[in-house]
């Protein structure tokens, strides 16, 4: 895993896709897009402080929802975004061996930042 990809899906999954991020977003679940368009553009950041810019989040996003492959999108949202599941769980879903999730996990934490520095140049 790339720690710097790592630390920002962990902030990313915090700000979208957290119970308490999806009671804020009421309706949109936790959307970047929908919580704009509820705030009618006027979006308030909680205290909790997110590291992860407001972009960078809606960019995660947008590459792990339309961007990346199916199979390393599912392991990238069962790995963070999945608290409740213990770890067979995670697998069993995945369809998945413990060393081919992790080999999934790398992978995708190697697209992520390739489309991001992709973004930035």
């Amino acid at each position: 895993m790339i720690k710097r990809i790592d630390e920002m899906l962990k902030l990313w999954a915090e700000d979208l896709h957290s119970p308490v991020a999806e009671s804020f977003g009421g309706a949109s679940g936790g959307n970047m897009i929908a919580m704009l368009m509820e705030c009618k553009g006027e979006l308030i950041r909680g205290t909790r402080g997110s590291r992860v810019l407001l972009d960078e989040s809606a960019d995660i996003e947008l590459i792990v929802n339309k961007h990346l492959e199916p199979r390393l999108a599912q392991v990238v949202r069962e790995h963070y975004c999945n608290h409740e599941s213990f770890m067979r769980q995670k697998l069993l879903h995945c369809a998945c061996s413990v060393r081919t999730y992790y080999l999934r996990l790398h992978e995708a934490h190697v697209n992520i930042e390739g489309m991001l520095m992709g973004k930035a140049a």
